[in-house]
């Protein structure tokens, strides 16, 4: 990579030095490859520390770098193609779903989930952790918060934790008539347990898709799922459905 005089570019100094990388990545790195360190980066283009960092951070939106526990700054591989809820009236855990459940407990939701679910003070629900992991890359990591009331026959079932509770759980809620569902998605960073399970590092960049499920004129259930964003590109089609799309012509799109 060559110097370049940033001094004179009208937009910010940032901004073009993501696009001299950019360019840098696709001519000069591969995938995996690690970039030298900023000190050296930022003395290389003539800019401050500070904006090398904003660029850099730009670049780790958009997919193009990953930064990873114990190795630095790599260039990233390309998003990959794989299918999330792609049927707009499913339960999780539906035939086809392709989330796997790894635990259960009873919990008390953060504030706006309970406002979602109308619940007491205090009042715990039925979280099930889940994870999707696509060619051995983990994308997506999921709380899904399911109140008493939509499982009231779970108590039967003797299976007081992990895995096992967690499927005996969605089970369950699949014997309710699902109405409807509708998805927000907004821009986030990793929370400490969701960048461990994700294997990024805390304060990532992440893409949150909050779901709520109805039935009987009420919401059932509160998903909150978190995926990579160096990793997905999320669209909504006719069926109001998810998908993550792989564009095999770009390094990292």
């Amino acid at each position: 990579m060559g110097t370049t005089q940033l001094e004179t570019v009208p937009e910010p100094k940032y901004w073009h030095l993501r696009t001299v990388l950019s360019e840098a990545l696709d001519s000069e790195f591969t995938v995996g490859e690690i970039l030298p360190n900023e000190r050296d980066l930022a003395a290389r283009f003539g800019v401050a520390r500070a904006t090398l960092r904003q660029a850099l951070e730009q670049l780790e939106l958009e997919g193009r770098l990953q930064r990873r526990r114990g190795v630095g700054t790599t260039v990233a591989p390309p998003r990959m193609g794989v299918a999330v809820g792609t049927e707009q009236h499913v339960w999780p855990g539906a035939a086809g779903d392709a989330w796997h459940a790894a635990d259960c407990t009873m919990a008390t939701p953060l504030a706006p989930v309970a406002g979602m679910l109308e619940l007491a003070d205090g009042e715990t629900v039925h979280t099930v952790r889940r994870s999707r992991v696509t060619h051995g890359q983990p994308v997506a990591a999921e709380l899904l918060y399911i109140p008493a009331s939509s499982v009231p026959d779970l108590s039967a079932i003797d299976a007081p934790s992990g895995a096992a509770r967690a499927r005996a759980v969605l089970r369950e809620l699949q014997r309710l008539e699902l109405e409807g569902q509708d998805r927000a998605v907004e821009l986030g960073s990793a929370r400490a347990d969701d960048a461990k399970e994700l294997d990024r590092l805390p304060g990532a960049p992440v893409l949150v898709v909050t779901t709520r499920f109805f039935t009987e004129g009420r919401t059932a259930a509160v998903s909150v799922a978190t995926y990579r964003a160096d990793t997905c590109r999320l669209t909504f089609g006719d069926s109001g459905g998810v998908e993550i799309h792989h564009d095999p012509e770009r390094r990292a799109s």
